[in-house]
């Protein structure tokens, strides 16, 4: 696989999340480094780019709310923009049409939430075919409490999800490792 087959999905990447209770911006700082790092490269590399927006009817997540729109000060110039109403990018949003006409075989995660969205998206893509690559240091999350009333760090939801991922929906990779797997010609798929 190479760029050519290859898209990366900036999903719920959304100032709707700013108005939620849960929301650091602290914790907020090193995602926008390194999905910045991701939106940047994948650029420069000619990867067409989807950003992929959660719509609900109410709430901070509704189009009147007039916070479905790109989180600062993550800057993206999009080759295309969806709306989807699940969890999945691949349901409901057209996605999936825009990535076969794009000739996309592997998809790049990143996003907003690590856990919901991100890793919803990531099992069903791979159940679909794609090859895909997850960058869990490119996603975010927020601490949550279970109903026994552990409550799991963000760090904990994210090994949580790399765990369930790794080798059965996707190959868990730095910024780093998933823009060079994307401009490996060689068809090869190493190890990341």
């Amino acid at each position: 696989m190479s760029a050519r087959d290859t898209a990366l999905l900036v999903i719920d990447v959304q100032e709707s999340f700013r108005q939620r209770p849960y929301w650091r911006e602290e914790e907020a700082a090193p995602f926008f480094d390194r999905v910045q790092a991701l939106i940047d490269g994948a650029k420069e590399a000619g990867l067409p780019i989807a950003q992929i927006f959660h719509v609900d009817p109410d709430g901070p997540f509704s189009k009147t709310s007039g916070h479905v729109k790109l989180l600062a000060p993550v800057r993206i110039e999009p080759d295309a923009v969806f709306e989807k109403p699940r969890h999945s990018a691949l349901v409901g949003s057209g996605l999936d049409v825009w990535l076969v006409a794009k000739g996309v075989r592997r998809v790049i995660i990143c996003g907003i939430r690590t856990e919901q969205c991100c890793e919803t998206t990531t099992r069903h893509a791979s159940d679909l075919g794609y090859e895909v690559d997850y960058v869990t240091e490119a996603t975010l999350t927020f601490a949550m409490t279970d109903a026994k009333g552990r409550t799991w760090s963000a760090d904990d939801i994210r090994a949580r999800t790399e765990l369930v991922l790794a080798g059965r929906f996707a190959t868990i990779t730095s910024v780093e490792q998933a823009l060079a797997r994307a401009l490996d010609d060689t068809g090869t798929r190493e190890a990341a």
